[in-house]
């Protein structure tokens, strides 16, 4: 079930049978000459629908903007400050938690949320708290990260070894190539994989030694089978992952 396509009594009815939720969170960012800006909201926004018809979940809008304030000397890069997202989150969570919904299941495709996202769970439970709100005891937040799923980082080190990488990687670029193979990009790659090892402090630092945008990674190794086969590891684990969560006590 799609939120969006959902009426509010369908909604309600589900409530009946379940109090949990799955958020889809990416970015819109570069990915390196080859790799769609919005490959990390493209694959968290695929496997949630993945984990939610395998589940029978409600699954809310995709949360496409995360925060990536360190990719923006790459045009077309977009990003929400730290404090945005985090208040972004209350405001996604607050209302539903109202209605009845108790788990949110926060599936993600960008390693800059992490930290934003774990501290908005923080602020909500004390916004919630603050609220008297009946179920505030109940209330949970869960950030699962698609790409280090169970089998995910398994079959990214069987197909790619050392050139993975952690940006502009082969594993999300063949995701996208799974899920929209009309809009497979090419484009010369130098070197063929990409440096790695420097910290990130801004985006001018960023630019300045991961010149193309990648990040360790070799994404011209990625092909649409692999992402089929991303896509069917993903959708597994984080099912597994899911079904346990909204049985927490």
């Amino acid at each position: 079930m799609l939120l969006h396509l959902c009426s509010w009594p369908e909604v309600e009815d589900y409530l009946g049978r379940s109090r949990g939720i799955i958020f889809p969170i990416g970015s819109t960012e570069q990915h390196g000459p080859t790799g769609l800006i919005g490959t990390d909201a493209i694959c968290a926004e695929v496997v949630a629908k993945g984990v939610g018809e395998a589940t029978d979940a409600l699954v809310g809008p995709t949360i496409n903007v995360g925060m990536a304030l360190h990719h923006l000397s790459f045009p077309g890069s977009v990003s929400l400050r730290p404090s945005t997202l985090i208040a972004l989150i209350q405001d996604y969570v607050k209302p539903l938690a109202r209605h009845g919904f108790e788990r949110f299941y926060f599936i993600n495709g960008h390693g800059g949320n992490v930290a934003s996202l774990k501290a908005a769970f923080s602020e909500t439970y004390a916004a919630i708290a603050d609220a008297n709100l009946p179920n505030a005891g109940r209330i949970r937040c869960k950030v699962a990260n698609w790409y280090q799923a169970k089998g995910v980082v398994e079959l990214a080190d069987k197909l790619y070894g050392n050139q993975e990488g952690s940006h502009a990687t082969p594993s999300e670029v063949a995701l996208t190539q799974f899920i929209y193979p009309e809009a497979i990009k090419t484009a010369p790659l130098s070197p063929q994989v990409a440096p790695t090892g420097r910290s990130i402090y801004n985006p001018t630092d960023f630019r300045a030694f991961y010149a193309d945008g990648r990040m360790g990674s070799n994404p011209d190794l990625a092909t649409p089978e692999h992402g089929k086969a991303f896509y069917e590891t993903a959708v597994q684990s984080l099912s597994d992952g899911y079904l346990s969560f909204i049985k927490e006590v």
